[in-house]
């Protein structure tokens, strides 16, 4: 849990495991065997990763197969490296994971600047043959939800298919009708280092044997993949409660001179992006952490290098903007009291900064 008079919002990066996937781990720890051994203790073991399977994609709504892997970017990376297609293109604001997994030859497909893929560059992308589409359902930094209900039978009446990220999105909003999804527990208060590929034909991926039937060796990890399907059972997040909290933020933060990164589109409830003109994003970050508030400058895998954000920079913002922003992002038990401590250091931060300006 988060230390005593810390106020947690980065729970896109990461959030606390949920009582009740930490009670699934630990029973699921009682059954030791390896789930891919015949005898009795293997077979135990089996039993309780299939459950896991059962319960995720029917919570998910996912009729489709489901094979176990350490985390998104695995997944994207199965589906990315073995999808059966010749050709490959991505999203300019994709997850660093999927411009590396998707190689250099992949088609960049340009965003607007409200941070939504540019259906005309996706057409082209679409012209030029069967190929594997990279889009995902929620970006990471702005929280920006692509209207993959649109594009989706575009995708596959082209003969392409698509592979969607959905670590934002999975168990907050619905799965899009995509033929490769990637998703992971410690998003959604599972545990880290577990995650699924869904697979709507396993035709179209190339098989590599050993287990997962065949698609991705390694002994499997029955107590995560037990506390994965438990996170997703319990269902905490109350989106409708957690839109108001951060419509108050951007209200205030708008009137008080910053800037709601992607406000012009469809967002998840649980991310938001907001610039402060004039104080840095690594500034910031610092300032923050030392009034005892955790928050991100974008991706948690890219955040420590401080570089300018590839997203930010696909939607046309300026450097004045990009450079200057933080990612604020919402758990299941974020409250008001939260929201309001980030609003009164936000504005004595950018207080500061317009004294030391004047």
């Amino acid at each position: 849990m988060t230390p005593l008079n810390r106020i947690y919002l980065d729970h896109a990066a990461t959030t606390h495991v949920l009582p009740a996937s930490q009670k699934a781990i630990a029973d699921a720890l009682n059954a030791w065997g390896n789930p891919n051994s015949p005898y009795a203790e293997g077979r135990g073991s089996r039993s309780l990763l299939e459950q896991a399977r059962r319960t995720i994609g029917e919570t998910l709504g996912w009729d489709g197969e489901i094979i176990f892997t350490s985390g998104a970017s695995e997944a994207v990376e199965i589906a990315a490296k073995r999808a059966r297609l010749a050709g490959r293109a991505h999203g300019a604001t994709e997850h660093a994971i999927v411009p590396h997994a998707m190689g250099i030859a992949s088609k960049v497909i340009r965003v607007a600047s409200s941070g939504l893929i540019d259906e005309q560059d996706l057409d082209c992308a679409l012209a030029e043959g069967p190929a594997l589409i990279a889009i995902q359902q929620v970006n990471n930094e702005t929280g920006i939800i692509q209207p993959l209900d649109r594009l989706a039978p575009r995708i596959r009446e082209a003969g392409s298919l698509l592979l969607s990220d959905c670590a934002q999105g999975a168990g907050k909003i619905p799965l899009p009708d995509a033929d490769f999804i990637a998703a992971c527990a410690h998003k959604l208060g599972g545990p880290p280092g577990v995650g699924v590929l869904l697979v709507r034909d396993l035709g179209t991926l190339e098989p590599v044997g050993g287990q997962e039937k065949g698609y991705r060796r390694g002994t499997q990890d029955v107590p995560s993949a037990s506390g994965f399907a438990a996170a997703l059972e319990a269902r905490p997040y109350d989106l409708d409660r957690l839109k108001k909290l951060r419509a108050r933020l951007e209200e205030v933060i708008s009137r008080s001179g910053g800037v709601v990164i992607g406000a012009e589109a469809p967002r998840v409830p649980t991310i938001g992006s907001y610039a402060m003109p004039g104080v840095a994003s690594s500034s910031q970050l610092v300032q923050f952490d030392l009034a005892g508030i955790a928050v991100s400058a974008g991706s948690a895998c890219s955040s420590g290098s401080m570089k300018p954000s590839i997203v930010l920079e696909a939607m046309g913002l300026p450097a004045e903007i990009a450079s200057c922003f933080v990612r604020v992002s919402f758990g299941p038990d974020t409250t008001q009291t939260d929201v309001d401590r980030f609003i009164e250091e936000w504005r004595r931060i950018h207080g500061r900064a317009a004294s030391r300006a004047a």
